[in-house]
């Protein structure tokens, strides 16, 4: 399954691929992989929430990160020694694309003796420090459903090739039989939104998405529904319980791929380098704005560039009229939507609430449109972001520079 896939990221990413049908489902096996039950697992409070829940289905405790505020990339030197030397793992998220720092989590995985796995599912063509982001981890897994525009499958890629035995066999137990529906529905799903968008009908585009099961939030964030999510935690580790809320905007995300969908994937997946040429130039043209906070290194090609807006729902609805929609929206952090209940809260969570509040993803394809927009309408640059407070220093598991 999905074979020539595996050999063109192989060749890519310079280690070994497995293909899998969904980022989330990737992440799920290498955390049951590389993470004994009941471990504690550093992530960013700004992530979707769907990660969430597969880092509780695996049965581990979710410990939010502080972030910088500018990007909202972990700030690993604002962590604890004392969460260092509590964690059995650390998942980073490269947020819209952003790095997060690598070589620095890298460096303490290795000195606490624990896995580090990279979440690239928005970075398939960011790099951190010279090496692509994915490069660094024990695992990594990428998403074909956001640069390349798939709508379907990623990959699970690893260190060590001799684990490709052990990770394809718990994939393959997760995975459900393939469906003629399904495969219809992913076959005709491009024609279908290219029509009623082309008609100018979002409303009944998102209907139409709604009713397929691709776009099923109300708000940002999905119901938490805490009494049902105890029930689900309790039978940890296992994915069956989390079913309600891992399928969320993605009811294929275990499904065996047939073959149009490979076929597809694997042709949008040979125009990637072209993909990520424009969303490196728009992007280039979103951090010139005011509205952008560039960070230090060579520009990446983003997935979103996260413009800093003072008010984002004003921006959001003035970019809506005129029928830009706005998607990848990660509000409020993860420690405020599930509470001590579920997670480890982040001992600096004003930066992440600053970034979230603000943060107002950009399509790096629509550039030029959107900047317009945003000048036609006022909308106001976000300001200075808070200083993030100092992270306690303390032996082996004192704070490193990010």
């Amino acid at each position: 399954m999905g074979e020539a896939l595996e050999a063109r990221m192989r060749d890519r990413l310079g280690r070994e691929c497995l293909y899998v049908p969904s980022c989330r489902l990737g992440l799920y096996v290498a955390l049951r992989h590389w993470c004994r039950p009941g471990g504690r697992v550093l992530m960013s409070p700004v992530n979707d929430d769907v990660i969430f829940f597969v880092v509780l289905a695996a049965g581990l405790r979710p410990v939010q990160a502080p972030l910088d505020p500018r990007d909202g990339s972990i700030d690993a030197s604002a962590v604890p020694g004392a969460t260092w030397r509590s964690l059995d793992a650390v998942v980073t998220t490269n947020l819209y694309g952003n790095p997060d720092p690598a070589p620095a989590l890298r460096a303490r995985c290795d000195a606490l003796g624990i896995p580090l796995l990279e979440d690239a599912a928005h970075a398939i063509g960011s790099m951190a420090a010279g090496r692509p982001v994915g490069s660094y981890g024990d695992a990594s897994v990428f998403s074909l459903s956001k640069h390349t525009a798939a709508k379907t499958g990623g990959f699970l890629t690893f260190a060590d090739p001799a684990l490709r035995s052990a990770l394809l066999e718990a994939r393959d137990a997760l995975l459900v039989p393939s469906r003629l529906s399904a495969e219809l529905v992913f076959a005709l799903r491009p024609y279908a939104e290219a029509g009623v968008r082309g008609l100018r009908l979002v409303r009944v585009a998102r209907a139409v998405m709604r009713l397929l099961g691709m776009e099923e939030r109300e708000g940002i964030r999905m119901p938490l529904r805490p009494d049902e999510l105890r029930q689900a935690v309790a039978q940890a580790p296992a994915l069956p319980p989390f079913h309600s809320w891992a399928r969320v905007d993605m009811h294929d995300y275990r499904i065996s791929p047939g073959r149009a969908r490979l076929h597809r994937t694997a042709r949008l997946l040979d125009r990637l380098d072209d993909r990520l040429a424009a969303h490196l130039e728009g992007t280039r043209r979103l951090l010139a704005s005011p509205w952008a906070e560039p960070g230090p290194g060579p520009v990446q090609p983003l997935f979103r560039v996260p413009l800093l807006v003072a008010d984002r729902d004003a921006a959001i609805a003035a970019l809506a009229r005129r029928r830009i929609t706005t998607g990848y929206l990660y509000d409020p952090p993860l420690d405020d939507y599930a509470s001590d209940l579920f997670t480890d809260p982040s001992p600096d969570p004003g930066p992440a609430r600053w970034f979230a509040r603000h943060a107002l993803p950009a399509d790096p394809l629509g550039a030029e449109r959107i900047i317009a927009v945003l000048e036609a309408a006022g909308v106001r640059p976000a300001g200075a972001p808070p200083i993030p407070g100092p992270g306690p220093a303390g032996g082996p598991g004192g704070g490193t520079g990010g």
